[in-house]
């Protein structure tokens, strides 16, 4: 009797696990390889691994030597492509299929040859996976050593000094992914949506320039993503260096 019920059970069990395996089967063969691809385990490199560099790199103390070594044994170097120029360094990656795509970026003091701004950029935009659609993420992170006349120059009020700075930001970003793009498409597109996003900020500001006041708060400043939907920016000042977050979509 009891190996009668352990055979009725055995047959149940496969029976349920062919009804549920043969849709699955006949979803991956409709779709193809795209989510099998998405699907399938990739090789290591884990999201807490891309911001090695970002997170290694000390502002007016690492150097250039130190940085490449930090990217030499990146897990994830078979995957990003390196570029530099006299004074910047750049590694920019993509998995998934392209659907994630990142960079670590520092530039350096050409006369002290340490690291005076640094920058971390990370999206992630999932392919539809059996009829439902992920909302992207987005995030970038920069911390830059502020020239004394930036700080020092005369500003109207407190909420124009905050907008200038993140002006700044604006300019010394432009200008150092100009350095390494030009053979880059991966950072040359991450380049833009970072641009966007700082470019769509300033013209909530200058609408509405009481606005700034809300850059340091612990929520930050909302504002509209043409490609991410909402969006949050956060801006602090420690001493000559300032801190820019940037969440937009699922990473809010």
């Amino acid at each position: 009797m009891q190996n009668q019920n352990l055979k009725s059970k055995t047959l149940n069990f496969r029976w349920h696990f062919l009804t549920f395996s043969f849709p699955l089967l006949i979803i991956v063969c409709l779709c193809g390889c795209t989510v099998v691809d998405f699907v399938a385990s990739e090789d290591p490199l884990f999201d807490e691994q891309i911001p090695t560099v970002y997170y290694y790199t000390k502002l007016k103390i690492s150097n250039a030597a130190e940085v490449l070594t930090v990217l030499s044994a990146s897990p994830g170097l078979d995957y990003e492509l390196l570029s530099h120029s006299s004074s910047v360094i750049a590694s920019a990656g993509q998995k998934k299929k392209g659907y994630k795509t990142w960079f670590n970026m520092v530039a350096f003091d050409e006369n002290e040859l340490t690291a005076k701004r640094k920058y971390l950029f990370i999206v992630d935009e999932k392919p539809k996976f059996l009829f439902v659609q992920p909302r992207p993420a987005f995030s970038f992170d920069c911390r830059i050593e502020l020239a004394s006349r930036v700080l020092q120059q005369p500003y109207a009020n407190d909420n124009a000094w905050r907008t200038a700075i993140l002006k700044h930001v604006l300019a010394d970003f432009r200008n150092d992914i100009d350095q390494v793009c030009s053979n880059n498409n991966v950072l040359s597109v991450s380049g833009m949506l970072v641009n966007q996003a700082i470019e769509t900020v300033l013209v909530k500001l200058s609408s509405s320039p009481v606005l700034a006041g809300r850059l340091s708060d612990f929520d930050g400043l909302t504002f509209g993503h043409l490609n991410f939907d909402k969006g949050r920016i956060r801006m602090l000042l420690s001493g000559n260096i300032v801190t820019v977050e940037i969440r937009s979509g699922s990473a809010l």
